[in-house]
């Protein structure tokens, strides 16, 4: 292995240590935030980190910036935090350790269409109206949304009907 890719596999593992702000109990890698990891030819070297954030308007993105880098930093590397917004972050990009993380923490898992491997599933901007999602405390589908916007501008605000228990849902997009 070189080192570069050496290089690029120990930033990997320092950017995983970095918490998403909102949701603390994932990292910026495992929401999918953190896109690519590469290193920059024409500036000596710079690390140069690709993230896109959740959602086109998300307040945290400047705090994930200013918290990898600070990680990367404090790990020797000289870095730079690009955001990409096209494509548009997926809640497909989550693996279901990330999604049973997001459940035990008290959100709602994202609905996601099923994917064959290798074929791509297009953007969902909204949930399927007959889509119930399960609560997080009991595990009911006796739900219901109370409001578009939850906690935050990417999760919507549901409460089950089962154990009465509100919750947030992380959306699909």
């Amino acid at each position: 292995m070189s080192i570069v890719a050496t290089e690029i596999d120990r930033a990997w593992q320092v950017l995983a240590t970095v918490p998403d702000p909102e949701i603390p109990v994932i990292s910026i890698v495992e929401l999918g935030v953190v896109r690519a990891v590469r290193m920059d030819q024409t500036q000596d070297g710079t690390l140069v980190v690709d993230i896109t954030p959740t959602y086109a308007g998300c307040p945290a993105l400047e705090q994930m910036r200013s918290d990898a880098l600070a990680a990367l930093h404090a790990a020797g590397f000289n870095a730079r935090i690009n955001t990409v917004l096209s494509p548009a972050w997926s809640s497909a990009w989550l693996n279901d350790a990330s999604r049973e993380k997001l459940r035990q923490y008290g959100i709602a898992p994202p609905h996601v269409q099923a994917q064959a491997a290798g074929v791509a599933v297009p953007l969902q901007f909204h949930v399927p109206s007959d889509y119930k999602p399960a609560c997080p405390q009991c595990n009911s589908r006796a739900t219901e949304r109370l409001s578009e916007f939850g906690s935050t501008a990417c999760k919507a605000l549901y409460r089950c009907t089962a154990c009465r228990e509100p919750f947030d849902y992380f959306k699909p997009y």
